[in-house]
């Protein structure tokens, strides 16, 4: 129905139980998602995770018929800089993520770009030392086990929230495993253009995240903003991306009775895009 390469992220049905959010997606006719494992964003899965709610998370998305393109987590600041506590308690977390990325069958584990703040914990640039350190680190223990490691490099709520900020982080990290989401929203809203952050990262894109925007404001449904999609998928072809991409439609534009529609309508449109 939609395009192969075009999946939703569960995220945009956040309101509702897994389970659920899991039947409406594939009633809608998409065959690929994004897990959201994102506490006080996303509470699909549980933020303690066990062995018993990493096969109950996984039974409950083989038994939608879906197939999960990336898990979408977070292990918390990684420019803060914890004690030896909670350094052990970050890895185990990051263990349990990409330990679930692997039983659910996803490609990769997404991990953000800092802190949810635009200030450094110490300086900035120190700060995204400090972040591609964790993120090389946390690439190397994902190859470990089979899967890759992407992070969102620019988030307009995080520290790597314009263009410049997530250039710098992405010139750190060149050379490493960790590749890049590229989410239409946080560009727009960072007010800086799709297509030089495209162009920028070209070659190291691993993943599209879709949502509309304007400058200030990354929650806005398909079709109410300003992203130029028409021009950003352009772009995208042009660095030769060929990764997939994902309705990430986390609007407050919209009631929740509204969303599975929204969200069948924008991916109508990103498909004859695509």
């Amino acid at each position: 129905m939609f395009h192969d390469r075009l999946g939703c992220s569960s995220i945009s049905f956040r309101h509702l139980p897994l389970t659920e959010a899991l039947a409406t997606m594939a009633g809608l006719g998409f065959e690929e998602i994004d897990l959201g494992a994102l506490p006080g964003v996303c509470d699909h899965v549980p933020f303690e995770l066990t062995d018993a709610d990493i096969a109950d998370v996984a039974a409950r998305v083989a038994d939608s018929g879906l197939r999960v393109r990336s898990v979408n987590g977070d292990i918390g600041d990684l420019n803060a800089t914890p004690d030896g506590a909670g350094l052990a308690s970050r890895a185990a977390h990051l263990d349990r993520l990409l330990a679930l990325t692997c039983t659910v069958g996803a490609k990769a584990l997404v991990l953000p770009c800092g802190a949810l703040s635009p200030e450094p914990v110490t300086g900035l640039d120190e700060d995204l030392d400090r972040v591609a350190q964790q993120l090389a680190a946390a690439a190397e223990r994902a190859a470990a086990v089979g899967v890759g490691l992407w992070t969102e490099s620019l988030h307009y709520y995080r520290l790597c929230g314009t263009l410049d900020r997530a250039l710098a982080l992405a010139d750190r990290l060149e050379g490493t495993r960790v590749r890049h989401v590229v989410d239409l929203s946080h560009v727009v809203a960072s007010g800086s253009r799709p297509e030089d952050a495209i162009a920028a990262l070209a070659g190291r894109i691993a993943h599209v995240h879709l949502r509309d925007a304007m400058p200030g404001n990354i929650n806005l449904s398909i079709g109410n903003g300003s992203v130029d999609f028409a021009g950003a998928l352009a772009a995208l072809r042009e660095a030769r991306f060929d990764g997939h991409f994902s309705l990430e439609l986390e609007a407050h534009d919209l009631t929740h009775g509204e969303r599975p529609a929204a969200a069948a309508k924008a991916a109508s449109f990103i498909t004859d895009l695509i």
